[in-house]
């Protein structure tokens, strides 16, 4: 009998192990458990400067934290009527962010210590629930460039579009273009333009697109023949339509050829075929090549530096620039062909875009050169700046 009695008593004191995957009780609220080794102080709270949906968790270490296996987390909703384990960590981690909430929902949580199988609980956090915030706060940096650099391509595209003169660096590729097309007229030859083999979607080739309309528009004045080959049906669409256009704004509609748009095939070298077939049987007096291209650029450019063609070439590719440099006449490099179409055509628009993405560029130089300045000196301005 006094056996019996010792044994109940010891299953009455002694906490009994819980297992990771049950639920750990039906009540609302846990009592808290007597047994060292528990975590202390849970707090729950909303993550902030996000879309919501997550609740992060912080918690106290366990006295006994450098014995115990690590921690349990576990959740129970407003309307559960237990808590159940929804993932767990390693020893020595106080955080947790619990990424299946909904918004709007209290949620409260628990974190045992596990140790030897059995989970030694806390407390119950107070409730929490998530929701969205509408700005990231911790971005505020960015939207002051934004807005800085929103007021200044303002002034510029005013200042343009009021007649000032805007200062814009000498491109000699592009200042070669009448030179090029003047060049062919007088010769009486046709004038080839390849609009590079990427696909309407490709940077390059939009870039290409504004390109082709200030040489097209050239051509019309000078009533020269034009050579456009394409490699999509998409970009043959396009570049049929700029030309048409081109012709239209100077005038001469009635000057405009279907054939001078066309289309040849989608094969990458079976492409470069063709154009070399185009230039040593048409012998075209110029030769542009501007987009986006891959290795097929030097059999191009060097087959047209064989038939005598005067070339400007243009591509963001930085593989395929050496190869335009050496065979070419003229080479538009890296941002040089996106400024192209502001440099043509004198758009205040664009003029102003370019001015501002300039001066935009200049402020982000200086403000990296202070940086790494005060760097050099020891001192770290990123916490100051709150950057993340």
């Amino acid at each position: 009998m006094r056996v019996l009695t010792l044994l109940m008593f010891l299953a009455h004191c002694l906490p009994v192990p819980l297992s990771p995957c049950l639920i750990v009780s039906l009540s609302p609220r846990l009592p808290v458990s007597p047994s060292p080794g528990a975590p202390a102080v849970v707090s729950a709270f909303d993550r902030p400067n996000d879309a919501g949906s997550v609740i992060q968790l912080r918690w106290s270490l366990s006295p006994d934290d450098a014995s115990i296996d690590g921690y349990a987390v576990l959740r129970r909703a407003r309307d559960d009527t237990a808590y159940t384990k929804i993932g767990s960590t390693m020893r020595g981690v106080t955080v947790f962010e619990d990424e299946g909430v909904q918004d709007g929902v209290p949620y409260e949580y628990i974190v045992a210590s596990l140790r030897d199988g059995a989970m030694f609980h806390s407390e119950p956090s107070a409730p929490a629930m998530s929701y969205p915030q509408f700005f990231h706060k911790g971005r505020i940096n960015v939207l002051l460039c934004i807005v800085a650099f929103t007021l200044l391509l303002a002034y510029f595209v005013v200042k343009a579009r009021t007649g000032k003169d805007l200062f814009i660096r000498k491109i000699a590729g592009l200042a070669a273009v009448e030179e090029a097309v003047g060049r062919a007229t007088e010769m009486g030859k046709p004038i080839l333009y390849v609009p590079g083999l990427g696909d309407i979607d490709w940077t390059a080739t939009i870039a290409s697109m504004n390109i082709l309309g200030e040489v097209a528009r050239k051509i019309a004045r000078y009533d020269s023949a034009l050579i456009v080959p394409n490699r999509w049906s998409v970009t043959y669409t396009v570049s049929k339509e700029v030309v048409k256009e081109a012709f239209v704004a100077e005038g001469s509609p009635d000057k405009f050829k279907e054939e001078y748009v066309r289309y040849v095939t989608e094969a990458q070298f079976g492409f470069a075929a063709a154009i070399n077939g185009i230039m040593t049987r048409e012998k075209p007096a110029t030769n542009f090549f501007i987009g986006r291209f891959w290795a097929e650029s030097l059999i191009m450019a060097e087959t047209g530096a064989q038939t005598g063609a005067f070339q400007i070439a243009g591509t963001d590719s930085v593989l395929q620039l050496p190869f335009f440099v050496s065979a070419c006449d003229y080479t538009l490099m890296g941002e040089e062909l996106y400024a192209a179409s502001a440099y043509l055509s004198r758009e205040p628009v664009l003029l102003g875009s370019l001015k501002a993405q300039d001066y935009g560029k200049l402020a982000v130089l200086l403000v990296l050169f202070g940086i790494s300045l005060t760097s050099f000196f020891g001192v770290n301005l990123l916490p100051v700046l709150r950057v993340q």
